[in-house]
């Protein structure tokens, strides 16, 4: 029987590895806007200014860059231990710890690629100081005067070695529905895109073409507008931030995009998806062609090599 929808609230924050762990903030603070609100040690919590929670991201220092931890907030304390009872049946080993400002007990476990998740309740809503206080009381935090004040975390883009089975575990053992999916002449699913949430995906899997396990593609922030994009674009060339495709359209969710490297080697996307919703609960699940992904992206833009080359932490 499938887990019932809304058990999963939405994705709560994730966690980046970077071995220029200053740099790294700097980008995120001064290129995409976000706020620190709080270090222990080499870590870094990160919020943009429409989160309600006290981090969107966290960042640690580390030898190589990469995917920490994925943390999913529940919609209930009964609803956390349904989906905790239900990893356990699968047989998937999990823990449960209390390790991050802001925030109760995690149970963190795994996908069946090896990429952490953390599955939580208790949150603790921020407050923002006096500087940051927003004029309007119904949001959170001023906007940031600097950078492209990007709005949230919008989606986790997964590397995995079986798609299918990373994805199911999503559907089948989180209860996230499946909204779109590209499947090769061959019948292997090369990437699936689920939603927890009425947004038209929240996560994603994507084949990794070296093999491996547990890496990442990238993490996405949405913006407000477009044009958000475009200037983000102008900021990139004016301050050395690597772009390395778009702006653009995605196809596969119409997404307008742009990509960029932080300079910790992370992938990041900046995307404007706010017009898209799955509000129907028997949403038929879209299928892509190999001939229909070779076309490339919405307004024939090609797939560029890298997008299917680069992945953190790096292989040889």
């Amino acid at each position: 029987m499938a887990p019932p929808l809304g058990d999963v609230a939405h994705v709560g924050h994730a966690q980046l590895f970077t071995p220029d762990l200053d740099a790294s903030v700097a980008f995120f603070t001064d290129f995409l806007g976000l706020t620190v609100n709080g270090r222990d040690g080499e870590t870094v919590y990160l919020r943009t200014f429409d989160d309600y929670e006290h981090h969107s991201l966290v960042l640690t220092a580390r030898e190589q860059p990469g995917l920490g931890r994925i943390a999913l907030r529940a919609s209930s304390e009964e609803a956390l231990l349904r989906r905790v009872r239900a990893i356990e049946e699968t047989g998937r080993e999990g823990h449960w710890a209390e390790d991050e400002p802001g925030i109760g007990r995690l149970y963190v476990t795994t996908d069946p690629d090896g990429h952490e998740h953390a599955l939580y309740w208790e949150s603790e809503h921020y407050r923002a100081p006096e500087e940051l206080r927003p004029a309007l009381k119904n949001q959170p935090q001023a906007k940031p005067n600097r950078g492209v004040g990007v709005r949230r975390l919008d989606h986790i883009n997964f590397l995995a070695a079986d798609v299918l089975v990373n994805a199911e575990f999503q559907q089948h053992v989180l209860g996230a529905r499946p909204t779109e999916q590209i499947q090769l002449d061959n019948g292997r699913i090369a990437a699936r895109w689920l939603t927890f949430t009425d947004k038209s995906y929240d996560v994603v899997y994507t084949e990794d073409w070296t093999g491996s396990r547990g890496r990442l593609h990238h993490i996405a922030f949405a913006t407000d507008t477009r044009e958000d994009i475009l200037r983000a674009a102008d900021l990139a060339i004016d301050t050395g931030v690597f772009i390395e495709t778009g702006p653009h359209k995605h196809a596969i969710q119409q997404t307008f995009f742009l990509y960029v490297y932080e300079p910790g080697g992370n992938r990041i996307e900046l995307c404007n998806p706010l017009t898209r919703l799955v509000l129907a609960p028997d949403w038929p699940l879209i299928t892509w062609t190999e001939a229909e992904r070779a076309k490339g992206q919405a307004w024939g833009l090609k797939t560029i090599e890298s997008f299917h080359t680069h992945g953190t932490p790096p292989v040889a």
